[in-house]
C-alpha cells in the first residue's frame, strides 16, 4: 500500500473522514447562523446552546418516551424551532431597530441560561446516545474503514444544506425572505406578513442547529458544554465564508473541516488553531469574507 510523505493511507483518509464529519457540523451550524444573520441581522450567540438542546431533546425522547432516532430527526428540530420562535417573539423582536451588539449580548445571556439549566439537571459527564441499528457497523473500502453512521452524517448534512440553499436562493419563498430583509415596508404593502416571515426564519435557523444536535448525539457524548465548545469555531467559519452568505457557509464549513483534518495528519499541533489562522488571513485580504458582499 502506498504512503504519502510517510503517512499510511489509513491514517490519512481516517483524518479526512474526521474532517468531513466536523465539516458537516460546521456547515449545518454556520448555515443556521448565516440564515439568521443574513435575513434578520441578528448575531445569534445562542446557536451553540440550541445545538446542544437538539442533542438533549433527542436523548430525552429516547430515554423517557422511547422515541427512536429517526422520529427524533423529525420531531426535535420542530420542537426546538418552536422554542426559538417563542424566544424571537418575546425577546429578540424588540431588538431589530437597535445595534447588533444588543442582539449578541441577549443571545449570549440566553446561551448561558440554557447551558446552566442543563448543567444543573444532568451534570457535565456526558450521556450516551446509541447509534440506530440500521446504521451500525461499517464498510471496508480497502484503503480505510468507513463507519456507516459517519457516512450518513456527511450525506444528511450535505442534503439539508443544499436544500436550504435552493429554498432561499431559487424559490418564491426565498425571494420573499430576501425582499423582506431589504425593504420590509414594500413587501408588507403586497399583503405579506413580514413579522411572521421573520419569526419563522429565526425558528428555521434554530431548527437547523437542533437537527445538527440530533446528528451529533450518537457520535459525541450529550453534554451541556458541547455547543459552547463548538460555537467559537462555527463563528470563525461564518466570518471566513462571509456573514450572511448561505453558499459561503456551506462551502467553507466542509472545506475547513477537510483542512483541519489534513492539519491533524501533517502538523497535529496546529489543528486547534488552523481555522483561526485562516480567518485572520481572510480578514486581512478580504474583510467581507470569501463569499461576502462589501457594503
Amino acid at each position: 500500500m502506498f504512503e504519502l510523505l510517510g503517512i499510511p493511507p489509513q491514517a490519512l483518509f481516517g483524518q479526512l473522514l474526521l474532517g468531513l464529519i466536523n465539516g458537516s457540523f460546521y456547515a449545518l451550524l454556520s448555515l443556521g447562523l448565516a440564515v439568521i444573520f443574513g435575513l434578520l441581522n441578528i448575531i445569534n450567540f445562542a446557536h451553540g446552546a440550541q445545538y446542544m438542546m437538539g442533542a438533549f431533546v433527542a436523548w430525552m425522547l429516547l430515554n423517557y418516551l422511547g422515541v427512536n432516532y429517526w422520529w427524533a430527526l423529525l420531531l426535535v428540530p420542530i420542537a426546538v424551532g418552536l422554542f426559538g420562535i417563542v424566544i424571537e417573539r418575546l425577546l429578540i423582536s424588540r431588538l431589530y431597530h437597535l445595534d447588533h451588539l444588543y442582539g449578541l449580548l441577549l443571545t449570549f445571556g440566553l446561551a448561558l441560561i440554557i447551558q446552566g439549566l442543563f448543567r444543573n439537571q444532568y451534570g457535565i459527564s456526558g450521556l450516551p446516545y446509541q447509534i440506530p441499528q440500521q446504521l451500525a457497523g461499517g464498510q471496508n473500502l480497502g484503503f480505510m474503514f468507513l463507519p456507516n453512521y459517519r457516512g450518513w452524517v456527511i450525506v444528511a448534512s450535505l442534503v439539508v444544506c443544499l436544500a436550504t440553499w435552493f429554498m432561499i436562493e431559487k424559490t418564491k419563498l426565498g425571494a420573499y425572505l430576501r425582499a423582506a430583509t431589504e425593504n420590509p415596508t414594500l413587501v408588507g404593502a403586497f399583503g405579506i406578513n413580514v413579522p411572521r416571515l421573520v419569526t419563522l426564519t429565526y425558528g428555521f435557523g434554530v431548527a437547523l442547529a437542533a437537527f445538527a444536535g440530533v446528528l451529533a448525539a450518537p457520535i459525541y457524548s450529550v453534554n451541556p458544554n458541547m455547543g459552547a465548545d463548538l460555537i467559537i469555531v462555527v463563528f470563525a467559519v461564518v466570518v471566513i465564508g462571509g456573514m450572511g452568505s448561505i453558499l459561503g457557509s456551506i462551502i467553507t464549513g466542509f472545506g475547513l473541516g477537510l483542512i483541519e483534518g489534513l492539519t491533524r495528519v501533517f502538523y497535529p499541533e496546529g489543528s486547534a488553531v488552523v481555522i483561526f489562522v485562516i480567518m485572520a488571513i481572510v480578514l486581512l485580504v478580504k474583510p467581507a469574507g470569501l463569499f461576502g458582499r462589501t457594503a
